[in-house]
């Protein structure tokens, strides 16, 4: 037995753990955790089909440190799906949320679906942890509600951000982008050239062990004569499409990015884009326990079997 300063104690410890959910399952806790680290990564939201889709909002973004948990025990954990892509002049579809289900449950919402169609009565992009971008306007002007809502329901900090508002006539016009966990969707430029607003970037974690960007929100569309495409948010949005030319990106799986709008015209699909699902990432502090206290006996007893130093 080693000698120790004092009695000879009974240690006892655990490793660090992290533990990702790419999909949903059961966190099983070690024995001595008490509280957890975690991110909680929603679903993104589908993007917007043409007629000039907007991007689809980032799902909701939380993190913390302290959650209590007990130890050696199961806590249910859900991860989102991406919401699906937007049909013809229809708003993507929402992502889903996801949920650690510890005794002080955490959820993030799904990204918000993004707004489409450009004639008098376009959807409207929907609210959502990140909200999705608005369509373009066409002969119409733009209007702010119009573009979904982040943070939705609220909760502090917040997990995501607004959409932005598609651009409108008389000059060429593209769709707003979907909010991302750090900053809003931009709007598409009010007179042309046609680009749709980019999406809003995301948020790094580095809980997984690395430093990793979650939660961007999509492209807008653009139109014609534009021929660049507007970017996804950096965490997964997936970039918009261009009139004519190409379809919006779908967001990037387990980032939670929403899905980037389509414009539509032939020889283009009509659809939109996917989101990106969700992810649920645990850690658990390496811990270390040793009794540290004895009487007068223990310590008689200790030193009688030369285990004091």
């Amino acid at each position: 037995m080693p000698r120790l300063i004092g009695a000879a104690q009974s240690v006892s410890s655990q490793a660090q753990q992290i533990t990702t959910f790419n999909s949903s399952g059961t966190l099983t806790t070690q024995p001595l955790t008490s509280e957890i680290e975690y991110l909680v990564v929603a679903g993104g939201g589908g993007g917007g089909g043409r007629y000039l889709g907007g991007g689809g909002g980032a799902g909701g973004y939380r993190t913390g440190t302290g959650n209590p948990v007990s130890g050696n025990s199961p806590y249910p954990i859900t991860v989102g799906a991406g919401g699906s892509a937007g049909a013809e002049n229809s708003a993507g579809g929402d992502g889903a949320n996801s949920v650690l289900g510890t005794p002080s449950p955490i959820t993030s919402t799904g990204g918000g679906g993004a707004g489409s169609g450009d004639q008098s009565t376009p959807s409207q992009g929907r609210d959502g942890g990140s909200g999705g971008g608005a369509s373009g306007y066409g002969n119409r002007s733009a209007d702010p509600a119009d573009s979904g809502v982040g943070n939705t329901p609220p909760v502090s900090p917040s997990q995501g951000n607004p959409g932005g508002i598609g651009g409108s006539a008389p000059a060429n016009y593209g769709a707003g982008g979907g909010g991302g966990a750090s900053a809003p969707g931009a709007p598409a430029p009010t007179p042309g050239p046609g680009i749709g607003g980019a999406g809003g970037a995301g948020s790094p974690s580095t809980i997984s062990g690395s430093d990793v960007t979650y939660a961007g929100g999509g492209g807008g569309s653009s139109r014609s004569p534009e021929t660049n495409a507007a970017a996804g948010g950096a965490g997964g949005g997936g970039a918009g499409g261009v009139h004519g030319t190409s379809a919006g990106t779908a967001g990037t799986t387990n980032r939670g990015g929403g899905g980037g709008g389509t414009a539509g015209y032939s020889p283009i699909p009509a659809a939109g884009s996917t989101g990106g699902s969700g992810v649920v990432i645990v850690k658990e502090a390496a811990i270390t326990i040793a009794s540290s206290c004895w009487d007068l006996r223990q310590v008689y007893r200790q030193i009688k079997a030369d285990e004091w130093a």
